[in-house]
Parts: structure tokens; sequence; C-alpha cells
């Protein structure tokens, strides 16, 4: 069933966004990538934060599929189908991620912070990567094609459930990561880079990165109400979520 895979990759990518960037905080999108533009924390904040966008569009898209298809998932799909729809999806999504992002593109690797990442490359694509397609393609196999003569085996509850999955880590992805001590600043377009900076200094944090027309900035969050001195001071959204700075940096760039 295409929607339910397209969901697992979703449900994938949301995975891989709360437990290896918003946890364990092992690594960022662009990681790896050479270049001082690409280790600009601008380029880094858009680029995680683009990510979970696209996430959020993929896994939007599933959901649309499945609702179109809600009536043969009450009828006639074997849960079996359903799950090993969204296990085969979870799968390729982390085969993809593994083989092209990090050993053809280079551009991060599940833990950069180590002596040999290709350890846990190779463990992550066994764990996550191979074993879900592996029991997909099981499932599959044990299905009954026909849902059991048209009288359905369980599909609309596999289904339900795994859109609920989809569902509730989707404002879970968008959470920041925990203890996180910065935050991006937008100001209003035409605001002048004298009056972001004054606007900061106001609010008393210390900025980290800014656009050199000072419409966008990182800042540091070391202390409580922060944020809400920054609205006073002017600025027009400030966030800590990766999926909403990417909104934000995007409307800059």
């Amino acid at each position: 069933m295409v929607a339910t895979a397209v969901i697992g990759v979703g449900l994938g990518g949301f995975f891989d966004g709360i437990l290896l960037h918003q946890v364990l905080q092992w690594h960022h999108l662009l990681s790896l990538v050479p270049g001082e533009a690409f280790r600009d924390l601008g380029t880094q904040i858009l680029a995680d934060g683009l990510f979970h966008v696209l996430m959020y569009i993929v896994t939007a898209v599933g959901l649309w599929m499945l609702w179109r298809r809600r009536h043969a998932f009450a009828s006639a799909v074997d849960w079996r189908l359903v799950a090993g729809g969204g296990l085969l999806g979870f799968g390729i999504w982390n085969l993809v991620d593994v083989g092209f992002f990090h050993w053809i593109l280079g551009i991060h690797r599940i833990r950069v912070d180590v002596p040999d990442p290709m350890l846990y490359d190779v463990g992550w694509l066994a764990a996550f990567g191979l074993v879900p397609l592996v029991v997909a393609w099981l499932l599959r196999r044990r299905a009954e094609p026909d849902g059991g003569n048209g009288r359905g085996t369980g599909g609309a509850g596999a289904a339900a459930t795994l859109a609920l999955l989809a569902i509730v880590a989707a404002p879970i992805a968008a959470l920041p990561q925990p203890n996180s001590k910065s935050a991006l600043v937008l100001f209003a377009p035409g605001t002048t880079a004298a009056t972001a900076l004054n606007a900061a200094q106001q609010s008393g944090t210390r900025i980290l990165w800014a656009q050199p027309d000072g419409r966008m900035m990182a800042v540091a969050v070391e202390r409580p109400g922060v944020e809400a001195r920054l609205y006073r001071a002017g600025a027009l959204f400030v966030t800590r979520s990766p999926a909403l700075a990417g909104c934000a940096a995007s409307l800059t760039s």
C-alpha cells in the first residue's frame, strides 16, 4: 500500500529528527559539508528546519492518501499489509539516509564526534533499515491479499494506528532540543541591522549569528524570559523549534 509506505517514510524522518537531532544531538543535516558557508549557524538552522518541513509534507501526503482509501481499509485490507507498508517506508528512509546521504554525499553521519562513525552507520542501517524491511517482507508474504474474502482482517485498526503514530510524532518533532540554549529571531521586513541589534541588547541576550541585514539572528537563551523580552523589543517571531526555525529562515533566504 503506497499510502502506508509514504507515512512510514515520514515516521522514519521524524524518528531520525527526534532521536538523533533532539535527544542525542549527534549530528546536524550538514554537519560534514565543507566550506565556511555551510558551517554558518544560519545555514545549519535552515537545513535542519527544512528537513523537518519536508518530513511534515511527506507525512501529510501519506495521511491524505490514506484518507482517500479509507473505505478500502475498512472492508478488505489485511492488517499485515498496512503494517508491512509502514515498515517498508520506514526501512527505505533509513536505507536511503545512510546509503545515499552518509556514504555517497557524505553530508553527515549517524554520529560525527567518534573515531569510528562507520560503526554507528552500520548499526543504525541494520537495526532501523534492514530489520524493518525484512519484517515488512515477511508480513506482506503472510497477508491475505483480499482481506479475508472481503470481510476485512484488522486493516482499519492498523491504518488508524499508523495515522495516530504520525499525528503524535509530528508535534514531538517540532519540539526544541532538551536544554536548548539558542533561539532563532525573525524581525519584520524593513528592520535595519541597527534596530535588530538594539532589540537584542534590550532583551539582555547574546547574539550568536546574524544576517548582514539584521532581519534574522540566532541568540543565546541563557536566562528565562528572553523570548518575551525579544517580543517586547520588536521581534516578529522567536522560536527554538527546528521545524519552525527552518520555515522562518526560508522566508529570508
